[in-house]
């Protein structure tokens, strides 16, 4: 954009004497400043929708520059205070995570110090009533699953009341009745009688592994993830 600068001094001329041929205003001046105005004019930006060419600036400590976070309104806001509410968004202790780029957020956002963070590990929300999750970056849990060790004891219960067994014999005499013998016959039974069957019950070795790699893990997806500390 360019100013108007006027060519022709006119007042001037009002001090010269009478018949001075400098005196007299000359159509040529008057065109050279009507051209001087029009150039300056077609290079200045209309006060109502202003289209900008080249690279504008505004003045440190416009509106633009020192409104307060969360404005909403229609002001032309600078870089400086575009980065400035950006970075409102990931104040320090933020965690910044990417799924694909591994570049530290300070040179991807351009401010903060950032440092690699929770590495081989997945975040869990805070609990107070939970003395795992009571405390801000506190760590717990490991990466290899273990099965504690451990036996199984069994009770094994053998029920065996015995038995009898049956046999007959002559009447009076005790002695076996003889096939055919018309003789008064008795029967009786042996004294009651064990099996003597023993039953053992025994367990089984401790079971259980101290450790079980990549055992029990939870479904997981592997992203980059910065903490901001500055």
């Amino acid at each position: 954009m360019s100013n108007y600068v006027q060519s022709t001094n006119f007042a001037t001329k009002d001090n010269l004497s009478p018949g001075d041929p400098l005196k007299i205003v000359k159509g040529t001046e008057i065109n050279t400043e009507y051209a001087n105005i029009a150039t300056a004019v077609a290079t200045k930006a209309d006060l109502a929708s202003p289209t900008f060419t080249g690279t504008p600036t505004l003045p440190t400590g416009t509106i633009s520059v020192t409104q307060s976070p969360g404005n909403s309104g229609t002001a032309v806001s600078t870089t400086a205070f575009v980065q400035a509410a950006i970075a409102l968004l990931y104040p320090v202790g933020s965690v910044y995570i990417n799924a694909t780029s591994s570049t530290n957020p300070g040179t991807l956002l351009g401010f903060g110090t950032w440092t690699a963070f929770g590495a081989g590990r997945v975040p869990v929300g805070f609990d107070s009533g939970n003395a795992l999750f009571d405390a801000a970056e506190e760590t717990g849990g490991a990466a290899d699953a273990a099965l504690v060790t451990h036996t199984h004891t069994a009770t094994s219960t053998v029920t065996d009341p015995g038995h009898l067994h049956t046999y007959s014999q002559t009447a009076g005499t005790g002695a076996p009745i003889a096939a055919g013998a018309a003789v008064s016959a008795v029967t009786a039974n042996t004294g009651s009688a064990f099996t003597g069957i023993t039953v053992a019950t025994t367990t089984a070795a401790p079971a259980g592994a101290v450790s079980a790699t990549n055992a029990n893990y939870q479904p997981y997806i592997t992203v980059y993830m910065w903490k901001r500390t500055v």
